[in-house]
């Protein structure tokens, strides 16, 4: 069976941190295989001290709805410990918060989508950690679209925000652990940096084959199938059409009352695209994006998730909505995730490259080929990084 990174961690925990004052960065979906959260077993351990608690975007233990909603720590009643919030006043650890810490222990579920604010909280503490002189412990978890492929444009660095920080593509593949590997590489070379690895898993792997218990690890990701699709449909948040937040299947629905979803299923069958189908489903979301009103829509369906790519599929999609709907499409101007300047589309997409060729009617098979160039160079890297077998051992 699959171990997580904290099922390896509680086992044995390493010499080095036996008896240490630790902090713990977590949310509601770090836990054990048999669904211990890791606040409680780190904190009933005989060989740690557990000193203070971080949570990331959507609070602790996912209280907090919606994108831009902030939330302030405190001291945990039961515990007697801090609580610090990285989503909040601050998003990056203070000296404060770190005082008094010898390690901070990072255990948070991430999707495998570029987005994704918690690898950029992991960025931010590994820049904390390393001024402050602290270690920092990843306690691995798996990428649930780890069998999709290198999908999307490579992020530009005149674009690093807080949804992207470093040259990835929207659909990269590599677990947390990795990714705080290549996050050290790139800057934070004088970091001590420790990566507890998983047992067992393989990255062509499907959840349900993990055994592993799954725990939404952000309000709108309920299930594996939402992380599907989240890679591509996460660049709807920038539009105005509707990601299908406010309902029971988020970023699976997706529409908007121009959505003509006839015109689009008729687009789309031009594609042959593969891995996926595409279903009319009409909604009427009951927050966010479009509330209280009928939107015409759509589902999409996963129907072989290693032949799916989630970020052409979108760029199809959105392709065919400008042109069934014209002018009633929209891209959002910002504010958004604590950018004010540039457009929100252009920082989830990398740069502006993609939504001008979304404004322009590029071929579908045109703006494939603009990412292969990135893709290569992001290979070389992927490959240096890649610490689990691509199928079962």
């Amino acid at each position: 069976m699959v171990k997580f990174g904290l099922d390896v961690f509680t086992r044995q925990i390493p010499f080095p941190l036996r008896g240490k004052r630790i902090g713990l960065v977590c949310h509601a979906a770090s836990v054990m295989s048999d669904y211990t959260h890791a606040i409680y077993a780190l904190k009933s351990h005989p060989d740690l001290r557990l000193a203070a608690v971080f949570g990331p975007q959507h609070g602790l233990f996912g209280q907090t709805q919606d994108n831009m909603i902030e939330w302030e720590g405190g001291v945990d009643p039961v515990l007697g410990i801090p609580v610090y919030s990285l989503y909040g006043m601050v998003r990056k650890p203070t000296p404060r918060m770190l005082a008094g810490l010898d390690a901070l222990v990072f255990d948070i579920q991430d999707v495998g989508a570029r987005p994704y604010t918690y690898i950029w909280t992991l960025k931010l503490c590994m820049e904390a950690c390393q001024e402050n002189g602290i270690s920092v412990w990843v306690l691995d978890r798996p990428n649930p679209v780890g069998c999709i492929g290198t999908d999307g444009p490579v992020l530009s660095a005149e674009y690093f925000s807080f949804v992207g920080g470093a040259t990835i593509p929207l659909c990269h593949r590599l677990t947390m652990g990795e990714m705080a590997v290549l996050l050290q590489r790139e800057f934070f070379p004088s970091l001590e940096l420790n990566v507890v690895w998983m047992e067992n898993w393989w990255r062509n792997s499907f959840w349900p084959q993990t055994g592993l218990p799954w725990v939404l690890p952000s309000p709108n990701m309920p299930t594996p199938d939402t992380a599907a699709v989240y890679p591509g449909m996460v660049l709807l948040e920038a539009t105005n059409m509707s990601e299908g937040r406010g309902t029971t299947r988020p970023f699976e629905l997706i529409g908007a009352p121009y959505f003509d979803a006839g015109a689009v299923r008729e687009i789309l069958a031009g594609e042959k695209l593969e891995g996926c189908y595409f279903r009319e489903h009409g909604f009427i979301p009951t927050f966010q994006k479009w509330k209280g009103e009928y939107c015409g829509g759509m589902q999409v369906h996963v129907t072989d998730l290693r032949r799916f790519s989630p970020v052409l599929v979108t760029v199809a999609i959105l392709l065919a909505v400008k042109k069934s709907a014209g002018s009633h499409f929209k891209f959002k101007d910002p504010p958004y995730e604590y950018e004010a300047e540039k457009m929100p589309f252009d920082i989830l997409a990398g740069s502006c490259d993609l939504r001008r060729a979304i404004e322009a009617g590029t071929p579908l098979s045109e703006i494939r080929e603009s990412w292969v160039g990135g893709h290569k160079n992001f290979k070389e890297v992927f490959e240096s990084l890649a610490r689990y077998p691509e199928e079962r051992e």
